[in-house]
């Protein structure tokens, strides 16, 4: 990867943990939610007509992206609402690149070598940290740990998705632009069903904040969609994860956490098994 490209991802990284900081502060989640969501629809509205619009053969890829997005907003929203932040952000980013390398050898004979076997075995001791450590003598949230793990599925079958889906566009900021209006839109539309009457007094004391965690969220997701028109997709997936430890961090010092430092350092060697899952020299 250029420099530009790695400098993308690692602020793409920075941006993802922050919006998802953004989307847990905010008490009610559904409220967040439809302003993340509905401010990225937004956003792509603005977007997409100084872009290059998609190739036809992109177009199944969004939708179907669209519906896995609206799947993983209802998941991460779960997930945030049963669980820590500093616990559920990692596990669901650090799920996906597990499931995928464990899947590819179970199903395409794909057998990891003894590198991506030993990423397996940290990033496996990882989750399991994350999940558990420093819980002293409490019983594990085992529904926020579900939670988190079907968020993890739902962002694996994106990130597979997406990566096809961009590089058939031949526009990412078109292929953004489009998926941010496909996907966002949903979130609002039953809000405002469920809220009858009720929806712009909800959402106004949150609004500014809420319209802040929809833009990170459009960056982030952009900058990962264009590293990946340019480089190799394992590096960039392995280097998007150090993501896992801005969360583990944010919910140590902004929100307080428990057992930070332990999370903490769970999250570093998850990260640390993610890049031998992804060894391919």
């Amino acid at each position: 990867m250029t420099p530009l490209v790695t400098a993308a991802v690692l602020f793409a990284a920075v941006t993802h943990a922050s919006w998802n900081a953004i989307a847990h502060r905010i008490t009610d989640k559904l409220v967040g939610f439809t302003l993340i969501a509905g401010g990225g629809t937004l956003i792509g509205l603005l977007i997409a007509p100084f872009a290059a619009f998609p190739a036809a053969g992109a177009w199944p890829y969004l939708i179907v992206s669209a519906l896995i997005h609206i799947a993983y907003y209802a998941l991460l929203m779960r997930s945030f609402k049963l669980g820590d932040f500093g616990q559920a952000y990692p596990i669901a980013r650090g799920t996906a690149p597990l499931v995928v390398t464990v899947l590819a050898a179970v199903f395409a004979d794909e057998v990891p070598d003894g590198w991506q076997a030993a990423g397996i075995a940290l990033s496996c001791a990882g989750l399991t940290g994350v999940a558990v450590w420093g819980l002293r003598g409490r019983r594990p949230n085992w529904a926020a740990i579900g939670a988190a793990l079907a968020t993890g599925l739902s962002i694996a079958a994106y990130t597979v998705v997406d990566g096809l889906g961009v590089r058939t566009s031949g526009t990412s900021l078109g292929y953004i632009a489009w998926l941010m209006i496909l996907e966002g839109i949903a979130v609002p539309v039953y809000a405002a069903w469920r809220w009858r009457g009720e929806f712009t007094a909800r959402i106004r004391p949150f609004a500014a904040l809420g319209l802040l965690g929809a833009a990170l969220s459009v960056l982030a997701y952009g900058l990962v969609l264009w590293a990946r028109t340019r480089a190799a997709l394992a590096p960039i997936a392995a280097l998007r994860e150090s993501s896992i430890i801005v969360g583990a961090a944010i919910g140590a010092i902004f929100f307080k956490e428990r057992f930070g430092a332990p999370r903490l350092a769970a999250a570093g060697l998850l990260v640390a098994g993610i890049g031998l899952m992804l060894h391919t020299g």
